[in-house]
């Protein structure tokens, strides 16, 4: 895989070139015009620098001392007011990648002694998290051990509480970053977090301590790693859903993957195959988010946008950080023998996050092999703050699109009843998959009671069952609403988001909608929802994806009220057959 690390290398270098004029001679970080810069970036920017150097042994580029700039860093971030333990835990990594030793680490012998004794103290305080926070509680203790500023080694211990606290939230071991609501945020930052506290364990002074805690966690990360032949598109998009998806749902499996041949976690017979997922994976994060032309990440343009907090300055500071990181990997790794791409096969499973007598949640993976239609489908919590990312329908970007960081009830029914918005997502009862007549598969669900959309559940008003049913192309669902006591609906919305991919950044392979769209079919409605008219939203920035831009809603509503009688059942059901093609096709 020499070619592969030379090629990430040349990448991490021209990402790094484009950003280092970036970091202020106090070590603080300008952000792209527009944007704000994050009180943790010093930290992002420090481990990127840090990750090259591990990389080549560099300590200059484009004429720029990296030593002097990555000490910059590390006090900027060290200083920061009120202190950041996401950018502290950064800067620590950071500071390990230059050695482990004080003695004979550069950036150490550069700092001063107010800054070196600001981070004893910085490192010493212990916060206490039940998401993914945790890991950089356990950068820290790595760095305060492997430095010499502590004999008490809590690296073990925090890593013990961390699995703890995935086996407490998740009854088959993913992790919950815990956040407010109902319960369940099974996103990209489980994988994150798995990849983060790897690293950490790879820049202790102790390895004896990183070769008893790789089994335990190698038992979490695989459930990860066994998900992605039936995650990862054929185009080679990977995680497609939750907050900060996009490019870092390609960096962080990416990663992922690497980090589990380095560490022999793939059996021989499959190494293929995850080598093809792999090529797939990178092939779509170079293509669609990388700048050939000028070499940088592009994650926030007039088409595409990134989750809130993820401004460009970071994204490509950590661009730069994986890419080293990648590169040095992959450089002592052999491509395996033998062919690893199989042939694209239709299936339907659905992966069960939790299971317990309050909530099930879990993933859903369908593909079909005729249409080429690879769709994903949450039901996890939205973390008390309800986003279009996260709700429970089928996420297919260029077919099924939605918008990024915002609430659209997409392909689901919103009912409003007093001060309540309800929709059936974030949870269910009875979750169920199998096989339906001519070859189709169902994936249904309850809700006893319903949820509104800040994840409180209200007792006594309603109840919900869920329908969905795919064949080819074809999907259908169907939400049966049953009433417990007699309310009034004072308003019905049912939304469609139509999209498509990049104009500029994308794959000949990407699937998109073709002239007849989404051919969808409303089959029964007793909330006798009328279409507005369909909105154009192509130049609002609100409304675009991780993946390219939405150019129309189209809305089905009631907005007068309906009383609903106790005992009665309302059905929604809708279908869709999307005209598919791909980008290669329509150009």
């Amino acid at each position: 895989m020499e070619s592969f690390s030379a090629q990430c290398l040349d990448m991490a270098r021209s990402m790094l070139s484009h950003n280092l004029d970036a970091i202020n001679q106090d070590g603080t970080i300008t952000p792209v015009e527009g944007e704000d810069s994050r009180l943790d970036e010093p930290g992002h920017a420090a481990l990127a620098i840090g990750e090259f150097y591990r990389a080549t042994g560099e300590s200059q580029l484009d004429g720029k001392d990296l030593i002097d700039l990555a000490a910059r860093c590390i006090t900027a971030q060290v200083f920061r007011d009120p202190p950041q333990e996401n950018g502290l835990a950064y800067a620590s990594l950071a500071l390990l990648s230059f050695g482990p030793s004080k003695d004979r680490n550069p950036v150490w012998e550069r700092l001063v002694d107010e800054t070196r004794e600001r981070l004893d103290k910085l490192l010493l305080n212990r916060s206490d998290y039940d998401n993914h926070w945790q890991t950089f509680n356990i950068a820290k203790a790595v760095c305060r051990f492997s430095l010499g500023l502590s004999k008490k080694d809590e690296t073990g211990r925090l890593i013990e509480r961390f699995l703890e606290r995935i086996q407490s939230c998740s009854s088959t071991g993913f992790f919950d970053d815990c956040e407010e609501g109902i319960g369940g945020s099974f996103n990209l930052y489980g994988p994150m977090a798995f990849v983060f506290t790897r690293q950490s364990l790879q820049l202790h002074s102790n390895p004896g301590l990183r070769d008893r805690k790789l089994p335990s966690l190698r038992t979490y990360a695989e459930k990860y790693i066994k998900m992605l032949p039936e995650l990862v598109r054929e185009d080679g998009l990977g995680w497609a859903y939750g907050k900060n998806s996009g490019a870092y749902g390609q960096m962080h499996m990416i990663s992922l993957l690497l980090q589990a041949f380095r560490d022999d976690w793939i059996s021989p017979d499959k190494q293929a195959k995850y080598h093809d997922l792999l090529r797939r994976l990178f092939q779509y994060f170079y293509v669609t988010y990388l700048d050939q032309e000028h070499g940088y990440l592009v994650v926030r343009d007039e088409e595409r946008t990134a989750y809130n907090s993820h401004t460009t300055r970071m994204a490509n500071f950590d661009g730069a950080r994986f890419l080293s990181q990648w590169s040095r990997l992959s450089a002592s790794l052999k491509a395996p023998q033998g062919l690893g791409s199989e042939s694209f096969k239709s299936g339907c499973r659905f992966v069960i996050f939790d299971k317990s007598n309050k909530k099930e949640q879990g993933l859903l993976m369908y593909r079909d092999k005729d249409s080429g239609l690879q769709l994903q489908m949450p039901l996890i919590s939205s973390g008390g703050k309800a986003s279009s990312d996260c709700l429970p329908f089928p996420h297919a970007p260029g077919v099924f699109d939605w918008p990024n960081n915002e609430y659209v009830p997409v392909m689901l029914p919103e009912l409003t009843i007093g001060d309540n918005v309800f929709i059936p997502a974030f949870y269910g009862k009875k979750c169920v998959t199998g096989l339906g007549s001519r070859r189709s598969f169902y994936f249904r669900y309850e809700q006893p009671e319903l949820i509104n959309t800040d994840e409180k559940i209200v007792n006594g008003i309603g109840s919900c069952k869920v329908n969905w049913t795919f064949a080819g192309n074809k999907i259908t669902s169907e939400f049966i609403f049953t009433v417990k006591n007699q309310v009034t609906l004072d308003k019905f919305r049912y939304a469609l988001a139509i999209g498509a991919p990049h104009s500029h950044y994308k794959l000949g392979t990407t699937p998109m909608l073709g002239a007849e769209g989404l051919r969808c079919s409303i089959q029964k409605d007793d909330f006798q929802g009328t279409w507005k008219e369909t909105q154009v939203v192509t130049n609002d920035p609100k409304y675009r994806s991780n993946y390219g831009n939405i150019h129309y809603l189209q809305v089905l509503e009631r907005d007068h009220p309906l009383h609903l009688r106790p005992g009665q059942t309302y059905r929604i059901a809708a279908s869709f057959e999307p005209d598919i093609i791909s980008v290669g096709d329509a150009e």
